[in-house]
């Protein structure tokens, strides 16, 4: 099946402009969320250079970010560029845990690969396998107890549109 950016844009807007003044806008050089203001009516996540993982990516944070949090541009959330340091790089794999898990289930949802990110040449860009670990136990999690609501939306739409409503099962994953 066809992996187009610009199906995932589509699928997106028609789901989430109306229910959250939100929509998926295709392609800069990086990517960025940004909230509704004065010369724009709806909040934009905005996904780096067409590729399908990075659109999957920025609305997994997307859905992991909480109301107040949606109102601040980039989500409010620090960044530290690639070079961070092997302490840093495991804060940066805390706070991925959830998006990461959720870019999974998307990954899985819409039939396309699914890549764990390190996020950072300087340390051969591999995440650590405590990482993968606790980003497959959230999977699991979120399989068990439920996706919270954007991102079960999400995914069911994607569901609906690659798989032909097949639902998820646990094991399509597995470290």
């Amino acid at each position: 099946m066809q992996h187009s950016p610009q199906t995932l844009v589509a699928l997106f807007n028609q789901t989430f402009i109306p229910s959250y003044n939100t929509e998926l806008i295709c392609c800069e050089e990086e990517p960025i969320y940004r909230p509704a203001d004065a010369l724009h009516p709806h909040h934009r996540i905005i996904f780096a250079h067409g590729f399908f993982a990075s659109a999957l990516h920025e609305i997994s944070h997307w859905c992991v970010a909480g109301k107040e949090r949606r109102l601040l541009e980039d989500f409010g959330y620090w960044y530290e560029p690639d070079g961070r340091s092997a302490e840093r790089q495991a804060e940066f794999e805390k706070v991925e845990v959830k998006p990461q898990a959720l870019e999974w289930i998307f990954s899985v949802s819409a039939g396309f690969q699914f890549h764990f990110s390190a996020d950072n040449i300087a340390l051969n860009n591999q995440p650590s396998q405590k990482f993968q670990e606790a980003v497959y136990n959230q999977v699991q999690c979120y399989l068990q107890n439920g996706l919270p609501n954007r991102a079960k939306m999400w995914s069911n739409a994607l569901i609906a549109h690659y798989r032909k409503n097949e639902k998820l099962h646990k094991t399509e994953f597995s470290l």
